[in-house]
């Protein structure tokens, strides 16, 4: 029976290949106790690790592949600006001098400083970062340790294999992936890290988290690797490896299959027109979705403008990104939601404030720090002016909030026209439907605003009272909840009453299993990311949307989860 180790699927896809284990344990850390003659030599000592890790991260950054997206660059651009931050260089040095301990100590108890900020951000974007320094103080430690006489990540590695790590920074995903290595696994890490986005953005499959990855896998066996699923499968014999080729080679063909399907309408066999756009992360996704053909970007994410910086970005640099998006759409519409962060303490910018997942995040903190938020609106607004653009304001709960950034709005209109700057004579408003005060008063919100956009991630969530990332209860993180889908077939109500545009652009969009549910309960507009926009194509042109529309109002009556997922497999066969 093979063997079945569990993780977080962070780039979707499934490939078979063979393991190659990359052992990068973490470097054992002892305090020693130098006399004072000693500290100058060892000041010395940890700039030559700095040195040394500012080369190889130059090194990675030129392996970039021209046909990668721009924005990989800022990932290492970001590693080699921590080199230069002032926690990996002069506080390190202060502990040296005033503790008169070894450099590898010092690191260490930085790095713990660090981490324990780190632990108190609720903001799980934020909060990931935590990986990319850790990272940076384990290569430390080991150029500390053993120089650059043993680096594993450069010695010979086979086109078919599967990299087995604890972890990896996305300069060695740089590497491995142009050594030909076709997929990784990971003990640490998670969806939102640097080295999952870029996975993702090489279409590399990705398994983070596997937990004793390196004891449980041998070097050189056969495994599957299910990003999708986020799985491994190891121990396989000739029997199944055989199974799992042909399910690849299915699965190839199907993709080509799909491929047939991107020039034409999202259409259902009985006519009804459905809207499919994109989720952006970043600008460099864009490129994927274009060749797609869908009708425009539902949800672009601003938080990456925000991140592994000193200072956030002015007005000037944000427009100049927001106007290159709108002019590659040439047209098409584009949907910016406006930052959507928490600040806690350990945050880079504003005040520190009490972790808390329903605290001081997404339009709360916006309202509250002007000096982020109305740059972010100005440049919006100048953007405007060069092709469609709409306004998408996350973590909605009040009217009133709304009525906030409607005078903010114009109090940006005004600054602008005074400088003679452009902008659209309109700006479409719209909220995201993420807490389920927002869902309740759906008839309210649709009335005031041009649009609704479902964000179903945090819906469930909140609804719940679960959070999907903590083992010990995200069993309980479940989107077929009656009381979630009542909640999303309300809002969509609402919208239909007034008029109003309902979109969604949580995870549930880009699942197939759940494409006919959704047609049914009314959604005409999908937004997800690029790679499911396919499959969901595919599940409308062979649906009948009015056939649906009595069956999924029966699933609302159903009283348990396992009921609505027995009605739903049916509804799909």
């Amino acid at each position: 029976m093979a063997l079945t180790l569990p993780g977080i699927g962070v780039s979707r896809d499934r490939v078979i290949g063979r393991a190659r284990l990359l052992l990068r344990d973490h470097p054992e850390v002892v305090r020693l106790t130098l006399r004072p003659d000693q500290i100058e030599d060892e000041l010395a000592r940890l700039q030559r690790a700095v040195t040394e890790a500012r080369t190889q991260l130059l090194t990675a950054r030129q392996r970039i592949p021209d046909s990668a997206p721009s924005d990989i660059t800022a990932f290492l651009e970001a590693h080699l600006l921590m080199l230069e931050d002032s926690s990996l260089n002069s506080e390190p040095a202060a502990r040296i001098r005033n503790q008169l301990c070894n450099a590898e100590w010092a690191l260490q108890q930085q790095q713990q400083v660090l981490e324990q900020a780190f632990s108190q951000i609720d903001d799980p974007y934020l909060r990931s970062r935590i990986d990319d320094i850790g990272y940076l103080f384990r290569m430390l430690q080991r150029l500390l340790q053993v120089g650059d006489r043993h680096n594993d990540l450069y010695e010979p590695v086979a086109a078919d294999q599967i990299v087995i790590s604890n972890e990896l920074a996305p300069s060695d995903l740089l590497v491995l992936h142009h050594r030909g290595v076709v997929a990784i696994i990971t003990e640490r890490g998670g969806p939102l890290s640097h080295t999952a986005i870029l996975a993702r953005s090489l279409a590399l499959p990705a398994v983070m988290g596997v937990a004793r990855a390196q004891q449980l896998l041998r070097d050189g066996e056969t495994l599957l690797v299910d990003g999708t699923r986020g799985m491994v499968l190891a121990d396989l014999d000739a029997a199944a490896i055989a199974f799992y080729r042909g399910m690849l080679d299915a699965q190839l063909a199907r993709r080509a299959q799909l491929r047939r399907l991107k020039d034409l309408p999202a259409r259902s066999r009985d006519g009804v027109a459905i809207s499919l756009q994109a989720n952006i992360e970043l600008p460099g996704d864009l490129n994927a979705a274009l060749q797609l053909h869908m009708e425009g970007v539902g949800l672009f994410r601003t938080e990456f403008l925000f991140m592994n910086r000193r200072t956030p970005p002015d007005e000037e640099e944000q427009f100049r990104v927001y106007r290159s998006v709108v002019q590659k759409l040439a047209g098409a519409p584009l949907t910016i939601r406006t930052i959507d962060l928490g600040l806690d303490k350990g945050s880079q910018f504003g005040p520190a404030t009490d972790s808390s997942p329903l605290g001081l995040r997404g339009l709360r903190l916006s309202l509250k720090e002007q000096d982020l938020f109305l740059p972010q609106l100005r440049a919006i607004l100048r953007a405007s002016a060069w092709g469609p653009v709409q306004l998408l304001l996350p973590m909605v709960t009040t009217i009133t909030e709304v009525e906030q950034v409607e005078r903010q709005l114009d109090q940006c209109r005004c600054q602008l026209q005074s400088a003679g700057l452009p902008f659209a004579p309109t700006l479409p408003l719209g909220a995201v439907i993420e807490v389920p005060a927002a869902a309740l008063c759906a008839d309210t919100l649709a009335q005031r605003l041009d649009f609704l956009s479902i964000g179903t991630n945090d819906l469930i969530q909140y609804t719940l009272a679960t959070n999907r990332t903590d083992e010990h209860v995200n069993h309980l993180y479940q989107p077929l909840h009656p009381a979630v889908l009542k909640l999303i077939a309300q809002t969509i109500n609402a919208g239909q009453r007034h008029q109003t545009p309902v979109a969604m652009c949580g995870e549930m969009a880009g699942d197939p299993s759940f494409t006919r549910l959704l047609l049914g309960l009314g959604l005409r507009q999908f937004s997800m990311p690029p790679a499911a926009l396919l499959e969901v194509k595919q599940v409308i042109s062979e649906s009948y949307v009015e056939r649906l529309a009595p069956i999924a109002h029966q699933l609302l009556a159903c009283r348990y989860p396992n009921e609505v997922m027995a009605a739903l497999n049916r509804l799909n066969q």
